[in-house]
């Protein structure tokens, strides 16, 4: 066995930490959920059995998300939508990242309408449980992005600011050596956002509906990737549109106006549970 900057070989065997983090964080994510989903007194073996499909979809979801929406400094050298279509092996190479967030919720969350279909279960209800282990899966993954110097935001003095190597650097930053670390702020804020999450399925227990929780989840997260989108330097242009950025407005806006039509029945400071 032999340790590299950025890979574990075994033999002819190549493990990229990066494969080794997304991994990592999506194991613990079921783990939460399976609590979560015990608290219900629900079956968590569903959770276990889902779980190479969610993960699996929430791959391919992220990889499309990547291959239609490339950031800037890709596009520039290249490396855009159609070089991707007209690419296959570079199109499922992932080993250097390259994983959109939105396309892996997505993904996910078709994998998981489809599974609690087969198997008859409320989709929102398992959606709910799901929620705060996503994300600890993306405070997780982030460290992936750290590993691979992939997202930095705007050159800073600040004491915790991280030295971005040369060959990492996006283009007009060639002679800036330190940035905001992104990464770092938004797994942070994905903890903060896990914390809430379970806090409120815990407080508003036998009053929250099925898909509450996810609802929050897509309140909470969008408003935070917004507002981190204003450092990034290398955002995904469709447009002349930060798409990443416009995408999550909306979604926040939209999830906000779902749970206020929701209950907007409920009497005041008392939320009605649904059959």
């Amino acid at each position: 066995m032999e340790f590299l900057k950025d890979r574990i070989l075994i033999g002819p065997v190549s493990i990229h930490y990066y494969g080794i983090i997304i991994v990592t964080g999506a194991v613990l994510a079921v783990f939460l959920a399976a609590w979560m989903a015990r608290q219900k007194k629900e079956n968590e073996e569903f959770l276990w059995d889902m779980f190479p499909w969610l993960l699996v979809a929430g791959v391919i979801g992220a990889r499309i998300w990547h291959i239609l929406t490339p950031p800037d400094s890709m596009v520039a050298i290249g490396m855009d939508t159609h070089f991707y279509l007209t690419h296959p092996l570079d199109a499922i190479n992932i080993k250097n990242g390259g994983l959109g967030i939105p396309g892996a919720v997505i993904g996910g969350l078709i994998a998981l309408v489809l599974y609690c279909r087969k198997h008859k279960l409320d989709y929102r209800q398992w959606a709910d449980y799901i929620a705060p282990g996503l994300a600890l899966a993306q405070a997780i993954g982030r460290w992936g992005n750290f590993l691979n110097q992939e997202l930095y935001g705007a050159p800073t003095d600040l004491p915790w600011k991280i030295f971005i190597d040369p060959a990492h650097r996006i283009a007009g930053y060639a002679n800036v050596e330190y940035y905001h670390p992104l990464f770092l702020y938004e797994s942070l804020y994905n903890l903060a956002n896990m914390g809430i999450l379970i806090w409120v399925s815990r407080k508003f227990r036998d009053t929250l509906k099925p898909g509450d929780v996810i609802l929050v989840y897509a309140v909470i997260y969008p408003v935070g990737r917004f507002l981190l989108e204003f450092l990034r330097l290398d955002a995904s242009s469709v447009l002349s549109l930060n798409i990443n950025q416009t995408v999550m407005g909306i979604v926040a806006l939209v999830s906000a106006g779902v749970l206020l039509w929701r209950h907007r029945h409920a009497p005041k400071n008392k939320v009605v549970s649904e059959e």
